[in-house]
């Protein structure tokens, strides 16, 4: 590892990711002796609506439901060793996963840890008042029928380097572009111009690299068989090596399993990507189409070749809706005859729907026999075959406008444990609201963001 090396550790790639990640990272940062920084991925599309929704039920509600147990090993050490956290933890409330961050630092003794809030990215009103132009791509949805939850703008890197700039320990944000969380700290620790365009592509790599955490080592990768990886039950998350002259090398978390090799950074690296020669970030837009990889040691490969070229004009909006709902039930059967009894459960589901005039779609899966490819109308469980399977998981899916429809549809599995074939059990059912997306873009200009650092104390005062 060159000396001039900075390190950027990633300790999550989704909401709902392994909690106990961070720490051998952090652990790995710190025995490095390297100037370092980690971030946090948390946000989907659909995570911020969701999160938007719970907002709505409490007002203190609304961030990273994982965010305590995710900071509670790592906050102390990372101080200790002034190792900035960075993360989108914030989805839909920012300020109040600055408090909860707060709060855990009084419980640790940490009063004056610096925690930055950046706000901004709530576009809603602009898409509210139809003053947004929607995306091509999602020209053709008509959202006239729902209710708008949310809109909010993919923020670049600027308002997360303020922070820093502010000397931050912990720096909260709602929703970022994925490669800004590595781009920010790279760009403060190396004072990279908002328009080194080269730059920012090595920054913008090393971000999509480890934006979605073990998928760089191994995770998604793992095919048993055919692509195995080494003790997959504790893959360790990914680190990055950049140097200041362009270097970046990706690595993993020391003591872990998981594979960091050629495969799996090729993988990463096309992963979510239409144009390899345009992946438009808001900081840059990022061009591999002349990288090469390199296989340099035992889970280690370098990346270079990587070109910038000039940021978009517009940023990205995503506007979330309140759609319709979806009712779910399963049931099972086991034993001899499960095919035919499986089939007969399904024809009834379906009739049930129709006999007491429920207004919704539903399909039914067979799972064991098809459930993944198959059609609305089940042309593959009913075409099916194949060995019989020794049990089959029957699930019933609907969609209906009406949430009371959806419930009572989804119930009708319940009743299959006395009103069913031999042999059925298992019964389980939910209803959940499905939230619809539509992308727009912004002006940047329009956009404006900020960056406030208070401390810990201060913050809970």
């Amino acid at each position: 590892m060159s000396d001039c090396a900075f390190l950027v550790g990633n300790g999550a790639g989704f909401s709902g990711d392994r909690v106990d990640a961070p720490l051998p990272v952090l652990k790995t940062l710190i025995a490095s002796g390297r100037p370092s920084a980690m971030f946090f991925e948390t946000l989907g599309e659909r995570t911020v609506a969701l999160a938007h929704l719970e907002k709505r039920r409490d007002p203190n509600a609304g961030y990273e439901p994982m965010l305590e147990r995710l900071l509670d090993p790592i906050l102390e050490p990372a101080k200790q060793h002034g190792i900035p956290l960075l993360g989108n933890w914030g989805a839909a409330n920012p300020p109040a996963a600055a408090r909860a961050v707060a709060k855990l630092a009084l419980q640790k003794g940490l009063p004056d840890l610096r925690i930055a809030l950046v706000e901004g990215d709530d576009v809603t009103g602009l898409v509210a008042g139809g003053q947004l132009p929607v995306h091509e791509a999602d020209a053709g949805l008509d959202m006239g029928a729902w209710r708008l939850i949310a809109a909010n703008a993919y923020i670049g890197a600027e308002p997360l380097i303020e922070a820093l700039n502010q000397d931050a320990d912990v720096v909260v944000a709602g929703r970022t572009s994925d490669p800004a969380l590595a781009i920010a700290p790279l760009a403060h620790h190396f004072g990279w111009r908002m328009d080194d365009w080269d730059r920012l592509a090595l920054g913008a790599a090393t971000g999509h690299l480890l934006e979605c955490g073990s998928q760089v080592t191994g995770g998604v990768f793992w095919d048993p068989g055919f692509k195995d990886i080494p003790d997959p039950a504790n893959i360790g998350f990914p680190i990055a090596e950049v140097t200041a002259d362009g270097g970046l090398t990706i690595t993993k978390a020391a003591n872990t399993g998981g594979i960091v090799d050629l495969r799996t950074i090729k993988e990463q690296l096309l992963y979510e990507l239409h144009d390899p020669s345009h992946y438009i970030t808001p900081d840059v837009v990022l061009d591999i189409g002349e990288c090469a990889v390199e296989q340099t040691g035992r889970d280690r490969v370098a990346i270079s070749g990587l070109r910038g070229h000039a940021r978009p004009d517009t940023l990205k909006v995503t506007a979330s809706f309140e759609g319709s709902w979806l009712g779910e039930g399963e049931v099972s059967v086991a034993g001899p005859n499960a095919l035919a009894r499986a089939r007969a459960t399904a024809d009834v589901l379906l009739q049930r729907m129709k006999i007491r005039g429920l207004d919704v779609r539903a399909r039914v899966d067979l799972i064991g026999v098809a459930s993944v490819h198959d059609s609305d109308q089940g042309a593959l469980w009913r075409g099916y075959d194949g060995p019989e399977p020794p049990d089959i998981r029957i699930r019933l899916a609907v969609e209906s406008p009406h949430r009371d429809d959806a419930d009572q549809a989804s119930r009708e599995v319940l009743a299959m444990l006395c009103c069913g074939t031999a042999g059925t059990g298992g019964a389980r059912w939910r209803v959940t609201p499905r939230i619809l997306t539509r992308s727009h873009l912004v002006l940047r200009e329009r956009v404006p963001t900020r960056a406030t650092v208070r401390t810990a104390r201060e913050i809970a005062a």
